[in-house]
């Protein structure tokens, strides 16, 4: 019988805990290069300046050594274990990778968010250190252990979909209605993974696991498909584009990169299907140890990124946050570029939950709201040198039931990423004031933009406390304007009719 092969649980950790530290400062170079091409064939301004954004943040990152977004993700691990191989361990297999992502997670130098709550329906409890993973594991004949990691922001994975279709559905049909009613607010643009056949969990992890393919859609069409799934990839390709959504949900020619489709032997009653989409963050990698150590990855080079570099555009408005008013706030129209300066407060769900509450009591806010800019945003822990770690905006509709609240506290401005509910465009119409969209997947961008940062209020909720910033062009655009119209509404229209009619290609 062939010897067994050990697994070091050490090599185990240090594999895992790499290949995290790598995938939250380096993009795959497959999205980069797909990203680069759909930024030169953009023709939409404010789609291809949100892109350039992406792709400047994405070199500044792979520069610094610092995450891409300001939400790290929650991570996935797929293993699939030789037969021959056996984890040299007292620990459980969850055990010994969730200290690897311990290890990644709380690494002095490049210290990344923990966003992983225990107690999920109730307290809520922050682990504080990422952990536990989603792992999957697979048992394979071999005498290696394939290792696969992914980081998945929040933004991305809440947009996730599945139905459990009949037979003869459709599957174009359904995905076509269901893009639309994701929003924004997974950054487009990205790649959409679809599972198809199983059962229910079967196909969303079909759908999860289909996301670490390499891009090559471009190389798809020009050889052409040659199986009915490759049909159906550029088929949904070219029909999701042609929606016009966009970069950022701005409008314009890319709203996806690539379309990737696993599937499974499924029931004869049914047809379950899973989406799940990646954002602009695009975190993975893939590794494989074999008993003689630890596996590491081979940093890429500079040079491939792009030659694309973003600057303030000159024809955007510089506003003074200190001194803004009512009339000022008025003045702005949807698709607007600004460029923000003095003191912003920041503040997201925990933080606006707290003050729901303490109103509720009848008790004094820390804060006042009055006239003020709100971010949302839940920054990085910053290290040597910073003011703020990478902070980029996360997903504003979540704080859409608190709009009402906060508007009625004074607020002038609210800032965060993709679109808003129908309910808070009202609201925002109703007081006449305005939501302004930063760009998601650019955290470390903004962050250079901040240069001061203090904790105001509700410290103990770590990233989730009230900070005042204090900001210098940190570059933004109107999406809701004082009369409630919305950009994210209006502009995929524009775009929708002109790919139409124009016959405009995505990059």
């Amino acid at each position: 019988m062939t010897e067994m092969v050990t697994i070091r649980e050490e090599d185990l950790i240090e594999s895992v805990a790499d290949a995290l530290q790598y995938i939250s400062y380096f993009h795959p170079m497959d999205y980069i290069r797909a990203l680069g091409a759909a930024w030169e064939r953009e023709e939409n301004p404010a789609a291809k300046d949100a892109m350039a954004q992406v792709l400047a943040n994405s070199r500044m990152c792979a520069e610094g050594h610092r995450p891409i977004c300001q939400d790290t993700g929650i991570v996935n691990v797929f293993l699939k274990w030789g037969q021959e191989c056996r984890l040299e361990s007292d620990r459980s297999l969850q055990e010994v990778v969730d200290e690897g992502v311990r290890r990644a997670y709380n690494l002095p130098e490049n210290k990344l968010r923990a966003s992983i709550v225990a107690d999920p329906a109730f307290t809520r409890r922050n682990t504080r250190d990422n952990t536990p993973c989603v792992l999957n594991v697979e048992m394979v004949p071999g005498r290696t252990v394939s290792i696969d990691v992914a980081a998945k922001g929040g933004g991305s994975e809440n947009k996730s979909k599945f139905k459990m279709m009949n037979p003869s559905d459709s599957i174009v049909d359904w995905v076509l209605e269901t893009i639309p009613t994701m929003g924004a607010g997974w950054c487009p643009p990205g790649q959409i993974g679809i599972g198809i056949g199983g059962t229910a969990e079967k196909a969303m992890l079909l759908a999860k696991e289909s996301l670490m393919d390499e891009i090559d859609m471009h190389e798809l069409k020009a050889r052409g498909p040659q199986t009915d799934i490759e049909k159906l990839r550029i088929e949904l390709y070219d029909k999701i584009n042609a929606l016009g959504i966009g970069a950022q949900g701005l409008g314009g020619l890319t709203t996806v990169l690539d379309v990737k489709i696993h599937e499974w032997p499924c029931h004869a009653a049914g047809k379950p299907i899973a989406m799940i989409p990646n954002c602009s963050a695009t975190r993975h990698a893939h590794v494989t140890i074999d008993g003689s150590g630890p596996a590491f990855l081979e940093k890429p080079r500079l040079d491939d990124w792009p030659k694309v570099t973003w600057s303030p555009d000159k024809a955007a408005k510089r506003v003074n946050l200190d001194t803004l008013t009512a009339e000022e706030v008025q003045s702005w129209k949807h698709g607007d570029r600004l460029l923000l300066n003095g003191k912003m407060l920041t503040g997201r769900d925990a933080a606006h939950k707290r003050i729901q509450d303490m109103l509720a009591k009848g008790e004094p806010l820390p804060v006042e709201f009055k006239g003020r800019a709100i971010y949302y945003v839940g920054p990085v822990d910053p290290v040597i040198g910073e003011v703020v770690g990478p902070a980029g905006p996360t997903t504003a509709t979540r704080m859409d039931k608190f709009t009402e609240m906060m508007l009625d506290l004074g607020l002038l401005v609210m800032i965060g990423k993709a679109e808003r509910g129908q309910g808070a465009v009202q609201c925002i119409a109703k007081h006449k004031v305005a939501y302004l969209m930063a760009v998601g997947g650019a955290a470390y961008l903004v962050a250079r933009a901040i240069r001061e940062a203090k904790v105001l209020a509700f410290e103990d909720l770590g990233m989730e406390a009230i900070y005042e910033f204090t900001v210098e062009d940190m570059p933004v655009t109107v999406a809701v304007d004082s009369e409630g119209h919305n950009v994210h509404q209006l502009a995929p229209l524009v775009w929708k009719e002109r790919i139409a009619k124009e016959g405009l290609q995505a990059g």
